[in-house]
């Protein structure tokens, strides 16, 4: 590798941009993709793979048209923060950590973020706003309120909508997610910026316990990471939703 490259992706993992090496195997030949830039010479459909795998965290060896190149990505990790030490964040949190994610729980009531509760996991008794603009969630960032209080998602929302967060999500009925949408557009989110919000959060499997719940947005967000179109949300959403 070159020193010019290495320092490179130095610098791009000391600002968590996803980055990936790409070699040509037959010269040796570097490039480096970011989901914006190319950095050297490829074919437009290698361009086009290695963005799908850097997206995938999908590193190895490409094959086209006789020619063939080794992917290396370099990903910052996953995150997932959620905002509430509510019962549904409970399983969450196990679960997103077997899935490979980063968990952050937000929440300043006191009596709900214990450590008793969120074993091993990063607690932040913050105000949203002030915890989410310290965390900075990036693209490889997924955020979830869960609290159904305005006062808590609310200002959590403010900095996720701003963010490169890649999936944003609500737990709400479809009433609750029609007045946050109100609020914020009365606070100045376009409706371009207010669509990249999952509510009510999760898939529609008419989930009734935590742990459904939990599953049905982690369902959800795993599908967004990958660009998978998911399901559309039915009528009989989540049972959870309908508070």
């Amino acid at each position: 590798m070159k020193r010019a490259t290495f320092d490179a992706i130095q610098t791009a993992r000391a600002g968590k941009t996803p980055i990936a090496l790409v070699v040509d195997l037959s010269d040796g030949t570097e490039a480096l993709v970011t989901a914006e830039t190319v950095d050297g010479s490829l074919p437009d459909e290698i361009v086009a793979e290695t963005r799908t795998r850097l997206r995938d965290s999908k590193s190895g060896v490409v094959e086209r048209d006789g020619g063939r190149w080794f992917v290396d990505c370099h990903n910052p990790s996953l995150r997932v923060i959620v905002v509430g030490a509510v019962h549904i964040t409970q399983t969450l949190v196990p679960m997103a950590a077997v899935a490979g994610y980063e968990v952050v729980v937000i929440d300043p009531r006191a009596s709900f973020a214990t450590r008793e509760r969120f074993p091993n996991v990063q607690l932040v008794d913050d105000w949203p706003d002030e915890a989410m603009e310290a965390l900075a969630p990036d693209r490889r960032t997924a955020v979830i309120t869960l609290t159904h209080d305005p006062k808590l998602d609310d200002p959590a929302l403010h900095v996720a909508l701003r963010s490169e967060a890649f999936y944003i999500a609500c737990l709400g009925s479809r009433r609750t997610h029609a007045s946050r949408l109100e609020r914020l557009r009365a606070e100045g989110f376009d409706d371009e910026t207010l669509a990249r919000i999952h509510g009510p959060a999760g898939l529609a499997i008419g989930a009734v316990s935590p742990a459904e719940i939990a599953l049905s947005v982690l369902a959800e967000m795993t599908a967004v990471l990958h660009e998978v179109p998911p399901p559309l949300k039915s009528a009989n959403t989540n049972a959870a939703s309908a508070a």
